[in-house]
């Protein structure tokens, strides 16, 4: 199993079926770490999946920043009518959530078998994986995945003065 790291952040994928992938988030998530997630997320969502289960077990930090790459990467997944589920939510994490009611729209779960029972029965991959996983998750992507994001009106990019996101209408109700 290889990990995609930098200095401040390791992505580790656990195990993988068909649209699912298990990751496991370490360290930071900020400024600092989010060109890093960007691409890192890139591989695996231009790779097929799109549902994600976060394992965040020892992420230690998450600042507004942060928070913003994991909305925007559930606005994606829903698009691509997958989802995002966020499993071993730590307290620090949780009170952000809570106290920007990101709660709503990022589902949080106290392990990764919960989480994944929440997903079709056909698109679970196998909990706890089995001896030495290498899921075969690109280790980088060909195409930003912020590229993604600006395809249609994104509600995580500034609004100009007309209500247009820069790439087009805006299309939230």
């Amino acid at each position: 199993m290889r990990s995609r790291e930098n200095d401040r952040l390791t992505i580790t994928p656990l195990t993988v079926k068909d649209e699912c992938a298990v990751l496991r988030f370490s360290g930071e998530l900020d400024r600092a770490s989010e060109e890093f997630y960007l691409d890192r997320i890139g591989a695996v969502v231009t790779s097929g999946y799109r549902h994600l289960v976060l394992d965040v077990t020892a992420l230690v930090f998450c600042d507004s920043r942060g928070l913003n790459c994991l909305l925007a990467l559930r606005w994606l997944l829903h698009r691509r009518e997958g989802s995002l589920l966020l499993a071993c939510v730590g307290r620090r994490l949780a009170a952000v959530l809570a106290l920007t009611g990101s709660t709503e729209v990022l589902p949080v779960f106290t392990s990764v078998s919960e989480a994944l029972r929440t997903l079709p029965a056909d698109q679970r991959p196998e909990w706890p994986p089995v001896g030495s996983v290498d899921p075969g998750i690109p280790l980088h992507s060909p195409e930003p995945l912020e590229t993604s994001w600006q395809q249609d009106a994104n509600p995580h990019l500034p609004l100009d003065q007309r209500g247009l996101d820069s790439k087009g209408p805006d299309t939230r109700a």
